[in-house]
């Protein structure tokens, strides 16, 4: 049988490309493409993939958020992150979400490939090239450090979060999430006391600095 994998990019001919590998040079099934992280949870709840390769940087919900959501209601399914970035906290904040694996996304076929097979052997893999962000985190670990500081926003903070610094209104918020305008409200009020900023210009500023979105 064929691993089943589902492709979260916000970039179709990156997802096409990344589609023929899969396919034609591995002989697994790509179950499904998404384009945000709000689509890939959706897809994973249907299609009950074996592993999602995910794109971090994607609009309305990114892929960090998106693996924190599906490694908590569908365990088994392994998310291997695949993104053009490989800075410190991008790294550990992917990982300490749930993800088995971290590749960039200028790996080869076979690297892909083993990235996917150690993660379904319920072990994690991360690119030889980032590998040295772990080991100093590992480090550091006795160090006194104050905690990240989005780790004091909750879950649908970081969500409104992204959707602010995307530049949509409260009302569009409200229907995306499917919640009151008060509760965006109340979300946006909470975020921005917590972060102490309070324009959506530096909340924007402060979502890119901390990849929760990106300028694309």
């Amino acid at each position: 049988m064929k691993l089943r994998v589902v492709l979260a990019d916000d970039h179709r001919i990156f997802r096409e490309g990344l589609r023929s590998i899969l396919e034609k040079d591995l002989r697994m099934e790509v179950v499904g493409e998404a384009g945000n992280g709000r689509e890939t949870i959706e897809m994973v709840k249907h299609l009950k993939p074996d592993v999602v390769v995910m794109d971090l940087h994607m609009p309305e919900l990114n892929g960090i958020e998106a693996t924190r959501s599906i490694v908590g209601e569908f365990p088994t399914v392994k998310v291997v992150a695949l993104s053009m970035h490989s800075d410190r906290s991008l790294v550990l904040e992917t990982l300490r979400a749930g993800a088995s694996g971290y590749l960039v996304k200028d790996c080869a076929t076979d690297e892909l490939e083993q990235a996917i097979r150690t993660v379904l052997a319920h072990k994690t893999y991360i690119s030889p090239s980032i590998a040295d962000v772990v080991v100093q985190e590992l480090r550091d670990e006795d160090n006194a450090k104050p905690a990240d500081i989005l780790q004091s926003l909750t879950g649908r903070e970081r969500e409104v979060l992204q959707l602010l610094a995307e530049g949509k209104a409260v009302k569009e918020i409200a229907t995306l999430l499917q919640v009151s305008i008060p509760t965006v409200e109340t979300h946006k009020q909470h975020l921005m006391s917590k972060l102490n900023i309070f324009s959506i210009a530096e909340l924007t500023k402060f979502a890119i600095r901390h990849g929760v979105t990106s300028l694309e």
